[in-house]
């Protein structure tokens, strides 16, 4: 004897009112094609000093917190490197909680022989530049200023009007006005500078 089902009404979903646009919880991880697949793991795992959470020789991801991976990196032969001055991402930045770690890391790497390319003061930040080994540029950094909102305001101050790219320095000498016990507010405040324009980046 066939049973006739009853079919139930479906509940009604309560009436949602519209959200509005909502941004992202947060940056989750970069991800960088290469044909130095070894080369880049080893790099970012040096650099950050990043676990490698998976790796099976075509992809790999990497992590230097609670998240499960930062960095992943594809192994895809027959790359060509990239040519300087095309359009595309500037460099990748990772933040330091001290001036302490940041020159600890400088320290770390140039006994490693992974020296920075470029370093300077941009007002809000004192940051070094690296080259990972296809010539991506990874900016480690540290920042200038104790809250969000003052480092907001140098946005709008006559200094980045004039000079809204920064003020190079030798991580060497900060490492040694470091050393030093020179006062940190006074090592990471951005000297006077001349009028500087974007068109004196590394376009790489």
């Amino acid at each position: 004897m066939n049973q006739v089902l009853e079919s139930r009404p479906q509940t009604a979903r309560a009436a949602v009112a519209p959200r509005a646009a909502v941004p992202p919880a947060r940056l989750a991880h970069v991800v960088f094609r290469t044909s130095q697949f070894d080369a880049l793991v080893n790099w970012y795992t040096t650099v950050l000093c990043a676990k490698t959470a998976f790796s099976n020789g075509a992809l790999a991801f990497l992590s230097y917190d609670e998240e499960h991976h930062r960095i992943a990196i594809l192994n895809i032969p027959g790359l060509e490197r990239q040519p300087d001055g095309i359009a595309g991402m500037h460099h990748v930045a990772f933040t330091y909680d001290s001036l302490a770690d940041l020159v600890a890391t400088y320290e770390r790497l140039d006994k490693a022989g992974i020296r920075p390319v470029t370093c300077m003061n941009h007002g809000p930040t004192t940051s070094m530049y690296y080259a990972d080994p296809d010539g991506n540029q990874v900016e480690l950094q540290v920042d200038n200023y104790e809250t969000v909102e003052k480092a907001g305001e140098f946005f709008y101050s006559p200094a980045f009007a004039k000079n809204p790219i920064g003020v190079d320095f030798e991580p060497a000498d900060l490492a040694r006005r470091f050393h030093s016990g020179e006062d940190e507010t006074a090592i990471k405040m951005r000297p006077d500078s001349e009028a500087r324009g974007l068109d004196s980046l590394n376009l790489r």
